[in-house]
This record gives C-alpha cells, sequence and structure tokens, in this order.
C-alpha cells in the first residue's frame, strides 16, 4: 500500500478495504457496516462543538438572522436537504435555514463537480443571497479544501457573519477559514475518496443535530413533539390531531374541533386548551413567551 502523507483523510486508502473486490456480497455488506459503525462514535467527539456551534446559531436566529448552508458535491446536496426539511417539520419560513450549493439548483439532480473550483464564485453566492452580519453560514466540505466553500465562508467572515465549518478531514482544520470547526474524523472511506459515504453520513448527522437542537431552544418542540409542524399533508394533519390529544387528554374530534378554532395552528390550539381563550389571545399568550409553549400554559387551569 502505498502512503499518501500530504493527502486528507477524507482521500486515504482505507487498509480495511483495500481487497474488498475480491470478497463476496455478505463480506462487502458487513465491512460497510462496520465502517459505518465509526461515523457515530466520530459526531459524539465533536458533541461540544456542535453545541457551541447551536448557541450561536440560535442568538443570530432571535436577531433576526439567518442560517445558510455552503457546500458542493454530496456535502452540498446535503446542506439542501437539511434546510428544506426544516419548514414542514418546524413551521419556520423556508429563507430561515437555506441551502447554497456550487453549481445552483441543476447540481442537485447531476454532478458538477467543476463547480467547486472557483472561490471567487461563492463569495458570489454569498452577496447573492444579501448575507448579513446577523446570519449564520455554515460551510460543508468533507475534505476541508473546496475553493467555492472556502470562497463563501471569508466573504461571510469579512461581512461579519457567524461562520462554522463542518469537515471530516483533521489536516485542513488549521486553514479553515471559520470560527468554530466541527471535524469529526470517520477515518478513510471503503472507496477511496468517495465522501458520500461516511464523510457523508456524519455531515448529515451533524446537520440533523444543528437545526434540531436550535429549534427546540427556539420552541418548536415541546417535551418531544414537533408542535409547531406545518400540516400540508394528510400525515402531517393526523399528526397534529395526535399531538394536540396527547397534550391536552381530549378525544379525537374534540382535537379536530380545537385545531380548526386555531385555524390549523397547532401550538397556538394547545395554548387555547389550556388557557381558555381564542385565537388572537392565544397568539399574543405564545408572543409574550417568546414563543415557547411550556411557559405559555404553566401554572394555567385545565379546563372543564
Amino acid at each position: 500500500m502505498t502512503t499518501h502523507r500530504r493527502l486528507p483523510t477524507t482521500e486515504k486508502r482505507n487498509p480495511r478495504s483495500e481487497n474488498i473486490d475480491e470478497r463476496s456480497t455478505l463480506e462487502i455488506v458487513t465491512l460497510i457496516n462496520q465502517e459505518d459503525r465509526l461515523v457515530a462514535q466520530a459526531v459524539a467527539r465533536e458533541r461540544r462543538r456542535i453545541a457551541e456551534a447551536v448557541d450561536v446559531i440560535v442568538e443570530r436566529f432571535r436577531q433576526g438572522g439567518r442560517l445558510f448552508y455552503v457546500g458542493a458535491g454530496t456535502s452540498g446536496r446535503l446542506g439542501v436537504l437539511d434546510a428544506s426539511e426544516c419548514p414542514p417539520t418546524f413551521g419556520v419560513e423556508p429563507t430561515l435555514v437555506q441551502g447554497i450549493i456550487a453549481g445552483g439548483r441543476r447540481a442537485l439532480v447531476r454532478s458538477i463537480e467543476g463547480a467547486e473550483d472557483y472561490p471567487e464564485d461563492g463569495a458570489a453566492a454569498i452577496d447573492k443571497k444579501h448575507v448579513k452580519a446577523r446570519d449564520t453560514v455554515v460551510g460543508l466540505a468533507a475534505c476541508g479544501l473546496t475553493p467555492y466553500v472556502r470562497g463563501a465562508l471569508q466573504r461571510a467572515r469579512d461581512i461579519g457573519a457567524a461562520t462554522i465549518f463542518v469537515t471530516c478531514a483533521p489536516e485542513a482544520v488549521d486553514s479553515i477559514p471559520a470560527e468554530i470547526i466541527i471535524n469529526p474524523v470517520v477515518g478513510p472511506e471503503v472507496v477511496t475518496g468517495s465522501t458520500r459515504m461516511k464523510a457523508g453520513t456524519a455531515t448529515k448527522l451533524v446537520l440533523n443535530t444543528l437545526t434540531t437542537t436550535a429549534m427546540i431552544k427556539l420552541g418548536k418542540v415541546y417535551g418531544n413533539l414537533m408542535v409547531d409542524l406545518r400540516a400540508v399533508n394528510n400525515k402531517l394533519r393526523d399528526r397534529s390531531v395526535r399531538i394536540v390529544m396527547d397534550v391536552t387528554g381530549l378525544s379525537r374530534r374534540r382535537a379536530q374541533n380545537l385545531l380548526a378554532r386555531a385555524e390549523g395552528r397547532l401550538k397556538a390550539a394547545i395554548v387555547m386548551h389550556f388557557r381558555s381563550v381564542h385565537l388572537p389571545e392565544a397568539l399574543e399568550i405564545l408572543k409574550e413567551n417568546n414563543e415557547l409553549l411550556r411557559p405559555a400554559i404553566a401554572e394555567s387551569p385545565e379546563p372543564t
């Protein structure tokens, strides 16, 4: 095996899979699974930096800021995916969390790898989004070297935005232009350089944790229930009813009626129930409590 000392970890050969093409199907599947088990451990070692990043994101959200993910290839697609799932899950506006991918929307379904080579394009993407100092920009690059992402991060820093970077390459950490660097080291991939595998999984776990924890801190979750979801399909409409039933103890019919009176606003419906108020008063109570449901219904007598 040739040693490449100067290569980032994500580009090195994995000694455990050197002869993978000679193995049986079950052996290949087993090896991939064994390597995947390393991912959660690598992310766990970064939990303090992830928590620090969440606090920064939440602080900027409360100042009226937004969160931008910037990446190329797999990393870019993962950023767009996480951003696109926030509105239906947490009821936020689509502009609050946004994904920027090198090559634009076409790169979501077709590889446009050359688009990642120009830092000036990354900087231009930040300008196009009118990024402000109150925003947060998270760079995503498994190898830590992607010029497009680095150009975007540098531009964001020049503007004064908070900057975070997620990479699986420890070799790149010292040169990354970001205030917080989340570096889950998952080791070389089963197929050399195929960072859609362990590095992609690690990135997905980190992004899930960033936005989910931030939304919990913002009051989008009560207990472990998504009380700000947007019921845009039958599955979510049914979930809304079940959440109201779980929190209030109401029957399905009464929960449906309550949601109808709340114009489908799940969190407001719960406040209406516990505080015995109409929708306008419920919305005002939530506003007074920074949209946090628990204090909004605390010490309120349950209606009979």
